[in-house]
Parts: structure tokens; C-alpha cells; sequence
């Protein structure tokens, strides 16, 4: 089959629609799609599985949640057990047993890791010793942001979620675009009893649609999360400040590494401090071992969301401690401060925090579907699973119409110049979206100046007019 032969077997409206080009927007979507369906069927998987965090944690966990305990040794004693156990390791963080009869969990850090010490509360055995970003549901979260690549995986992530906002647009905008008037039938459910190509286009359409809000919330809510996106949001909100900004989250692996060996080196300046003889450094250290048993003794009295943290926390180099809720469900997040005596001096609530820290911790919750429990959860399940058919249906579409010769694109048919809306939507997105920008204007310009000029490149690539 000729490429022009193709273009008219297609199925693609040969007219400007709503003021648009109609197919200028399906070579865009056609594009996105080719970039975007790799990325998005492996965020979809990955996403999945970290979907149940808390269930995969426990599950792994189970040999040290039920032991048989008598007698408690105090939580400055678990502690130092675990330092102990790391070499060259100074102590970050308690974690609160999860249940009674549950090992201890000592966080301690080691230039920039941090190190998980199972701790037998009683007999100070140590059970486990393991690198946070070596468990499981840690090497799902960084595979699922930036394929264990860093910085550098995180921007590429992130380039596809930006296409991907570029494929529901589109998509959106065809899906509107089938007719002048409204057929249920493939737009708001498919046709099940059809074959073929216009099956799978069925699918494709009307999962599509359904689920097309949700995922740009999804993409949305993960964009603070990623190296470039994260870092440019908090330099602006720094930029704009009166005040230093301190975020709870950090935008990538090597930013958060960052910290830690910050915090290690903090923590290292305070053990050095203690210069003045062995019996001071001694006292110090007494007193605040009983600190920190005297705090333990109190937190589970605050009934704070699990996992909750007892730790130093590095300001200044003075040495407040605070009981710190983890949870993923983050508007359930609370710290309490408290002096190095133990007493509270502060305790800062959800609500206190600032107003787009708060909306951004109500995204991510949702995001990881632990803000409305198991609702949240089947929403996430089934929004993935749609995700999936729809990126499986969109490549069947492709393969069951692709000839032999050509790449199988959308030809230009249509004028080239596009309609201001087209334009001035392209421009938003890339100012929001800066990657996306950058990578849009990197595609014109190959396609202008490059691969159109090498006449079988752009017959395979579909860059010429059937005209022409």
C-alpha cells in the first residue's frame, strides 16, 4: 500500500473541526502515544504494586511483629544496640513498635543512607539489619519515579507525564470530535459486540474518557515529587518567602540523599562537640538517654498515626527531640517538640501547616491511595488496569492499520498552520510544563529542518502532504 493509498484508507475526518485541525491533533496524539505508552504501562505496574505498600510492608515484616517479650529493655538501651550493630553509624531516629510484642525499629545514618536495625526489645538481639532504599516497597517508589537512573530518571519521567498531558488533551478533543451529534455508543460505552480495529477503538475511546480526569490528577499530584518539576516549584516558593521553606518531602533520590548526609553531618558535629572530658561527654550522653526514655514512655499516649518517629531533630545545633507521625495518609501527619528535658514545647497539626504544603500532602495521599482507605484503593486499582487497556488497545489500533512501508502517522492533509487556540494551549503547557517546552521545541525543529528533508525519513515518518 502507497503512503497516499494509506491516508485515504484511513479513518481520520478530512475537515477542520471546533476550530481545530482534526488531524494535526491526531498526529500529536499519535506521537504522544508512541513516546508515552512504554512509560505509561510501566508506571501503571509499578504503581500498582506500591498501591499496597502497607500490606507488602507488613507481610514482610511478620517474623519480628510477634515476639515473645517479658521485660523491655529501655529504649536508649535498643538504641545503642543498634549503633552498635552499623559500623561508623550515629543514631537518626526510634520507631515505635507497630504492636506490643514487635521488634524495634532503630533508624540510624550513615553518611548519606540510612540504616533499618531490627532491635529484640528485650534481649537486644539484632534481627535485621537492612538499607532503607534496599527494601521492597522503597525500590518499587524509586523504580516508578526514576527508574533507579536519579536525577536523570526522574527527568525523563517526567518528560513522559508531560506527553502524557499532551495525549489526554488530544484524546479528549477527539473523543468530542466524532460527530455532530451525540452517539453513546463508543463514547460513552464500547460496543462490545464489534470486531476488529473498531473494537479495540472502543475500548480505547471510552476507557479513555472515563478515566482521563484521574490521570491528570494522577500526573498532576506526582509532579512536586520529581527532580525538576519539585526543585523549580520549591525554588519559586523560596524565591517568594519571607522565610527560609522547609518541605516535608524531598523532589528526588540524590536531593533527599542530600539531606541525609547533611543530618549525619550534623549529628557527627554534635558527638564532636562533647570535647570537654570523658565524664561530660559521659553526663551528655546519660541525659539524653534519659531524654529520649522519658519521650518513648509519653508517645503512645498521643495516639499519632503509625509509623511515628522519636528523633533528635538538627536545628542550629541544639538538640530539641519530636514525635513525628509518618503516616502515607499525610493530613494525619503531626509533630510534637520537645526540649531536651523531655518536656513539650510545640505541637504543630496538619492544619498548620501551609496552605499549599496542605494541598499538596491531600494529592499525594490520594495519589497513593491511602486517603479514603480501601475506596481509595479500588480507584487507584481500577483506573490502572483501564490505564493499561487503554495503552494495549491504542497499540492494537496502530498494529491492526499499520502498513508495511510506513510508520503508520497520521499524514498531513491539512494546512500546516495551526489555530490560535491550538497555539496558545501548546504555549501554556509548555510554560507549565518547562521539559515538555523544551522537548516540544526539540521535536519541530527535527521534524522542520531534519527529518523532513530526507525524503524516505519523512514518507516513513508521514511528514509530507499526500499532495505533494
Amino acid at each position: 500500500m502507497t503512503h497516499s493509498n494509506f491516508s485515504q484508507h484511513i479513518d481520520a475526518p478530512q475537515a477542520q473541526k471546533q476550530g481545530l485541525h482534526y488531524n494535526t491533533v491526531w498526529r500529536w496524539h499519535f506521537y504522544a502515544g508512541l513516546l508515552c505508552i512504554p512509560f505509561i504501562l510501566w508506571l501503571s505496574c509499578t504503581g500498582l504494586i506500591y498501591l499496597f505498600k502497607p500490606q507488602i510492608d507488613a507481610y514482610i515484616d511478620r517474623p519480628y511483629d510477634h515476639l515473645i517479650i517479658q521485660h523491655a529493655q529501655p529504649a536508649s538501651a535498643q538504641v545503642q544496640a543498634a549503633v552498635n550493630a552499623v559500623p561508623h553509624a550515629v543514631f537518626s531516629a526510634y520507631q515505635m513498635p507497630p504492636y506490643p510484642d514487635a521488634a524495634a525499629r532503630i533508624l540510624v545514618a550513615q553518611q548519606d543512607q540510612l540504616i533499618k536495625v531490627y532491635v529484640h526489645p528485650e534481649n537486644l538481639q539484632i534481627l535485621k539489619v537492612i538499607n532503607q532504599n534496599d527494601e521492597f516497597t522503597r525500590q518499587i517508589f524509586l523504580l516508578h519515579g526514576e527508574f533507579m537512573l536519579g536525577d536523570k530518571g526522574s527527568h525523563l519521567m517526567q518528560i513522559a507525564a508531560s506527553w502524557t498531558v499532551v495525549l489526554i488533551i488530544t484524546g479528549i478533543f477527539m473523543w468530542l470530535g466524532k460527530g455532530g451529534k451525540l452517539q453513546l455508543g463508543g463514547m460513552l460505552y464500547p460496543r462490545l459486540n464489534r470486531t476488529g480495529r473498531s473494537f479495540w477503538k472502543d475500548i480505547h475511546s471510552v476507557l479513555g474518557f472515563w478515566i482521563s480526569a484521574i490521570v491528570l490528577f494522577l500526573i498532576v499530584s506526582g509532579l512536586p515529587w520529581s527532580a525538576s518539576w519539585g526543585a523549580m516549584l520549591k525554588n519559586i516558593r523560596q524565591w517568594s518567602a519571607h522565610t527560609e521553606i522547609h518541605q516535608d518531602w524531598t523532589s528526588s533520590s540524590k536531593a533527599e540523599a542530600q539531606h541525609q548526609q547533611h543530618v549525619f553531618n550534623q549529628l557527627t558535629k554534635q558527638q564532636k562537640s562533647a570535647h570537654h572530658g570523658e565524664m561530660h561527654a559521659a553526663d551528655l550522653n546519660a541525659a539524653q538517654n534519659q531524654t529520649l526514655d522519658k519521650i518513648t514512655a509519653q508517645a503512645s499516649t498521643f495516639a499519632l498515626a503509625n509509623p511515628v518517629l522519636i528523633k533528635p531533630e538538627i536545628q542550629d545545633m541544639q538538640q530539641p527531640w519530636t514525635v513525628e507521625s509518618q503516616a502515607q495518609n499525610r493530613p494525619l501527619r503531626e509533630k510534637i517538640i520537645f526540649d531536651d528535658h523531655g518536656q513539650i514545647t510545640q505541637h504543630k497539626k496538619f492544619a498548620d501547616q501551609a496552605f499549599l504544603d496542605r494541598l499538596i500532602a491531600y494529592g499525594v495521599a490520594i495519589h497513593e491511595g491511602r486517603f479514603l482507605g480501601w475506596i481509595n484503593v479500588v480507584i487507584g486499582v481500577v483506573t490502572l488496569f483501564c490505564l493499561i487497556l487503554v495503552s494495549i488497545s491504542g497499540l492494537m489500533m496502530w498494529l491492526k492499520r499499520k502498513p508495511q512501508a510506513v510508520l503508520g502517522a497520521p499524514p498531513i492533509i491539512l494546512s500546516r498552520r495551526l489555530s490560535w487556540a491550538l497555539k496558545l494551549t501548546m504555549i501554556i503547557l509548555g510554560i507549565a510544563l518547562p521539559l515538555l517546552g523544551l522537548s516540544l521545541i526539540v521535536v519541530l525543529c527535527l521534524e522542520q529542518f531534519i527529518l523532513s528533508r530526507i525524503p524516505k525519513v519523512a514518507l516513513y515518518l508521514g511528514l509530507k502532504d499526500q499532495n505533494t
